[in-house]
């Protein structure tokens, strides 16, 4: 009897520790890669954990710049219901670990080497008080120029490698009855345009001291007004129907043959992958007009939110496999990124990837690697959001570039206070 008795209270004891053990093997995250590029990369990550036993429980909050997922996430915080991770940008990880939110993933960076290969511009968002606070997933690329090949070359057209050249090639197609740019009336998506004006106007020290240092000089520079001189041409070279549109409906446009190029990040890739288009043949990939030989970056993150005991081995788990150079290569394959780790090699990748992967290299070493402002990497939030508001009242008013200058230094200084 006593036997069977310990049998019973060891077989309860063992079906107690699997659902504690399954329950510890789940992970929930919150994300907005809802596009369907962005939804097949995070697949690849589904299915590396699931065949690690960790499930995956999906939260996604649609709007591709994460403004509606922060919404969420502040309300689960809040809460004191955090999820496992969350997909968070550069500053917004780091404003997170100032608020003492974050968990600490030290232990799985240790143990997988991520210091020996992650960049130092990606460390200094993914740790905190010395401490991993957050895996990065992948670098992107904002400054990219797409192209539909077939569109230039029945127009005679080369790709543009600055402004003026940029100017030119977009009238010749407007002429002809073709939309020259395709875009979406998104402020984040105005802003990505700004980064890239910005950048290639005024260069990658005009970059670094207006936007990363909110110099007040330089935001009421000549360039500055320069720049906003260029985004009014800019906004006579999109269509009509342009405001509030998706990012990816942009992009389907160039895929189309509806509009000529599009500026935006290399996720755009994840869309052309899955329209079964060749980048860097059916779908040209040049640099920005006039940003060359710089690169700005922006970073997904999977920030580990301080949970309770029950799921941190499950949070080490998804860090591990973020991490791993197997799914940084799978990953970043299909959504279009490169990886975060500088020993993924090359081979596998896409033409627009290997020359993103050059890219950056030769950028960090001349000192042109620059955080995105568009993309949560180049001020707080609070600055990023002042900007934004004055970049997207510029593009959809008839405000002079000047009255633009002089209302970013004052939104900026109010901002920062």
């Amino acid at each position: 009897m006593k036997y069977k008795m310990m049998s019973r209270l060891m077989a309860s004891a063992a079906l107690v520790c699997a659902g504690a053990s399954a329950q510890a093997a789940d992970v929930e995250v919150l994300h907005w890669w809802t596009a369907g590029g962005e939804a097949a990369a995070l697949n690849v990550l589904k299915e590396d954990l699931s065949t690690k036993g960790v499930g995956w429980e999906d939260m996604p909050v649609a709007g591709g710049g994460g403004e509606a997922a922060q919404t969420t996430l502040k309300a689960r915080v809040a809460s004191g219901n955090p999820p496992t991770a969350a997909q968070l940008l550069g500053m917004q990880v780091r404003e997170w670990a100032q608020e003492g939110a974050l968990g600490d993933l030290t232990q799985a960076a240790e143990a997988g080497g991520w210091a020996d290969v992650v960049p130092g511009a990606l460390k200094d968002f993914a740790m905190y008080d010395g401490k991993w606070v957050a895996v990065p997933v992948n670098i992107h690329r904002p400054n990219w120029l797409w192209i539909n090949a077939a569109i230039f070359e029945e127009n005679g057209l080369t790709p543009p490698t600055t402004w003026e050249e940029f100017n030119t090639v977009a009238q010749t197609l407007k002429d002809k009855g073709i939309t020259p740019l395709a875009h979406g009336g998104q402020p984040w998506q105005d802003a990505t345009v700004f980064d890239d004006v910005v950048l290639g106007i005024g260069g990658a020290d005009f970059y670094r001291k207006a936007i990363i240092e909110a110099d007040m000089d330089a935001l009421g520079s000549d360039t500055m007004v320069q720049v906003f001189d260029q985004m009014r041409t800019l906004r006579g070279f999109v269509d009509d129907n342009f405001s509030g549109r998706d990012w990816n409906l942009a992009t389907a446009m160039v895929l189309n043959g509806e509009a000529a190029m599009q500026l935006m990040g290399d996720w755009a890739k994840g869309e052309i992958i899955r329209a079964d288009m060749v980048p860097g043949e059916d779908i040209l990939c040049v640099a920005a007009p006039g940003t060359e030989g710089s690169y700005l970056f922006n970073t997904d993150f999977f920030a580990a939110f301080d949970v309770s005991d029950d799921n941190r081995d499950a949070q080490m788990e998804l860090a591990s496999a973020v991490m791993s150079p197997s799914f940084q290569e799978a990953f970043n394959l299909v959504k279009g990124s490169i990886p975060a780790r500088t020993d993924v090699s090359p081979e596998k990748f896409d033409a627009c990837g290997q020359k993103a992967m050059k890219d950056i290299v030769e950028a960090e070493g001349n000192g042109s690697l620059l955080g995105s402002l568009a993309h949560g990497h180049g001020q707080t939030s609070a600055v990023q959001r002042a900007i934004f508001d004055v970049v997207t009242e510029h593009f959809n008013s008839d405000m002079s570039s000047q009255d633009a200058v002089e209302e970013l230094q004052i939104a900026v200084e109010s901002a920062a206070m």
